[in-house]
């Protein structure tokens, strides 16, 4: 079979679109290089993605909420993130629905085949999310959104092919070696597209390599004269690497590691969110982070945290069916330390309350009852950041967003101090147990040892988790440089 050939030029010449043969492809990691081998270059350039689904979310200058992966790849540009890199933001809530944010702006919940409907009326607003972008912008590194190849979701598709379309720019596909059958996906992906979908495929990039390269050499070969496309790089398997996710949850790390001196479980939550919060955990030397479905895994624990939720009452539930409402009683007998960070913040007081059914149904949920205070759930969702100081010592910086109002009935003593004079989160009277509604609690670096230490780690403030993600991406976009020279000369700044 033949292969129409890509068109010599398109439309949006200074964007090109990575899309992938499968989740988690590569695809994030790919424009989060590009992005800084770009800004390295002296060339401004921006990272889009028109539809993500995704838990893990940012909030930007404007208040507006993107996926977390936008975020980091406008860190990695050197850039602040806007709405318009990612203009349409999904949040699974329940297993058939999800919340729609548009421009940063949640506009309620919908289910999968309403959603379907709703996307041409999206179109417009995707576009022209690109068109800002790339009047601003010297260049602008497009990601795609799980398979290039989803036949089904064909129709009215905002985020593949669909988009390159709509926009007329280049294609690059993206596939993962490490799962094996690399050949095949990427010809299987080529062969499902239309012929004008084919023709604006480039190239494409094979993830995540090890061993040695004489040995893909005759399949690469092969791919190349049986598609008429070049391989335009083989990236290496970076070991170690940490690169924030963009909704998945690697158990990977430093789980589980007994030696490490203090030992932090994480009851994994049916819809935990923002669960990058953890990360400058799990990246710490003296850390070891535990990701818990049963109480029954978790060994000896110094701190158990409680996570973020897209649907708090309903992971409230879970909590309590699995028995983790009496670990956590005789984890505090025996002196241990509970934080819940958003909505686990939010389980630790009595009451949630949701009469309207913004997460899912309406109703009232008996809480933990460590905290004496009532939540309810409303439809405007609180999207800022805020800097400030905590209670236990050291700066803070972070952002929230939650959808609900808590409100103390006895006094306490607040975590945080914002830097506009208001406060946040609270401190028990015997200091065992803390919440916040903030995320990014751990981020600071004096954050993050004014926390290790109240938990039970007393360790100088030498480890700085933003200074190690910065090198990381580094690291990630020399490995694509080095296997793809010729990426760095694709756009050119404007003159």
């Amino acid at each position: 079979m033949t292969y129409p050939l890509p068109r010599h030029t398109f439309k949006a010449t200074r964007s090109l679109m990575i899309q992938g043969t499968t989740s988690d492809a590569g695809k994030s990691a790919i424009v989060t290089a590009l992005c800084r081998l770009y800004r390295d270059l002296g060339v401004r350039v921006a990272p889009f993605k028109s539809q993500n689904m995704a838990l893990n979310s940012a909030v930007t200058l404007d208040q507006g909420e993107i996926g977390r992966a936008q975020a980091v790849q406008a860190f990695a540009a050197g850039i602040e993130p806007t709405t318009d890199m990612n203009p349409v933001l999904l949040k699974p809530n329940s297993d058939l629905g999800a919340q729609v944010i548009v421009h940063g702006r949640a506009i309620g919940n919908m289910d999968a085949r309403t959603y379907h409907r709703h996307k041409p009326a999206l179109l417009e607003d995707v576009v022209d999310a690109h068109t800002r972008l790339a009047a601003e912008f010297d260049a602008v590194f497009i990601e795609g959104a799980g398979s290039a190849g989803e036949v089904n979701l064909r129709e009215h598709d905002i985020a593949n092919m669909g988009l390159a379309e709509a926009i007329d720019c280049p294609v690059v596909i993206v596939a993962d070696i490490d799962r094996g059958g690399v050949f095949a996906h990427l010809l299987g992906t080529l062969d499902v597209l239309a012929a004008s979908e084919q023709a604006r495929v480039v190239g494409f990039i094979i993830n995540r390599f090890r061993g040695d390269i004489r040995l893909l050499e005759p399949g690469l070969e092969w791919l190349e004269q049986r598609t008429g496309r070049p391989v335009l790089a083989v990236l290496p398997y970076l070991d170690n690497l940490h690169i924030e996710a963009e909704d998945g949850l690697s158990r990977g790390g430093n789980s589980g590691d007994e030696q490490r001196a203090l030992q932090v479980a994480v009851p994994l939550l049916p819809k935990i969110s923002n669960h990058t919060d953890l990360d400058p955990l799990r990246r710490h030397p003296d850390v070891a982070v535990t990701y818990c479905d049963h109480p029954d895994q978790i060994g000896r624990a110094d701190l158990i945290i409680l996570p973020g939720s897209k649907n708090v009452r309903s992971d409230l539930a879970w909590l309590k069916q699995r028995g983790f409402d009496r670990l956590i009683e005789r984890h505090l007998r025996y002196k241990g330390k509970v934080l819940g960070i958003c909505g686990g913040y939010q389980m630790l007081g009595q009451w949630i309350h949701d009469p309207e059914g913004v997460e899912d149904s309406t109703g009232s949920s008996e809480g933990l009852g460590w905290f004496a205070m009532h939540t309810v759930l409303t439809g405007d969702k609180t999207l800022t950041r805020v800097k400030g100081t905590l209670s236990l010592g050291g700066a803070v910086e972070g952002y929230e967003i939650h959808v609900g109002r808590s409100t103390h009935s006895a006094a306490h003593t607040s975590l945080v101090s914002l830097a506009d004079q208001k406060e946040d989160g609270v401190i028990s009277d015997d200091g065992q147990l803390a919440g916040s509604y903030l995320h990014g609690l751990f981020d600071h670096p004096e954050a993050l040892a004014s926390l290790l230490k109240w938990a039970g780690l007393d360790a100088p403030a030498t480890f700085n988790y933003q200074t190690e993600r910065d090198e990381h991406i580094t690291r990630l976009s020399q490995a694509l440089d080095r296997a793809w020279p010729e990426a760095k000369h694709y756009i050119t700044p404007r003159t």
